[in-house]
């Protein structure tokens, strides 16, 4: 499970598609209907919010939004549309984690997504996230040096 911190414009076709999965899997962890999954690290972030449920479904409706500027099917029924909610910090060591992560990806699977947005210097994050000062999170499994 991926649940990235970056927007998710810089996604291509299938990290977008499976990040839309893997939120609304999230989704349904949070809300205890499915019994895998219940300690994934990626799902830290959210169940320390004050409102984990809102989180996700203001995750998922900007996901949704990003999808839809694409012409992509995604059903909005799958969320219930967010216009506030608590943000959750990130460390900018993570979101330069994530960045170099997919753009590594993308060098091999979207040469065109990854030369459009190879020369970002800071990337944007997703609206649900702030930055804060740090390193990579505790809960990220480091696989890359920097």
């Amino acid at each position: 499970m991926r649940i990235w911190s970056l927007h998710p414009k810089y996604l291509d076709a299938k990290g977008l598609v499976a990040l839309w999965r893997e939120a609304l899997l999230a989704k349904n962890v949070l809300k205890g209907n499915t019994k895998g999954y219940r300690n994934h690290p990626q799902l830290i972030r959210f169940k320390e919010s004050h409102h984990p449920i809102k989180c996700i479904h203001y995750y998922l409706q900007v996901i949704w939004e990003e999808a839809r500027e694409r012409n992509y099917l995604f059903n909005p029924e799958k969320f219930i549309p967010e216009n506030k909610t608590d943000k959750i910090p990130v460390t900018k060591g993570q979101l330069q984690y994530e960045f170099l992560s997919l753009m590594s990806k993308l060098k091999n699977r979207d040469i065109q997504r990854y030369k459009a947005h190879k020369d970002v210097i800071k990337a944007d994050i997703h609206p649900l996230f702030y930055l804060t000062e740090g390193e990579i999170e505790h809960w990220e499994k480091n696989l890359y040096e920097f």
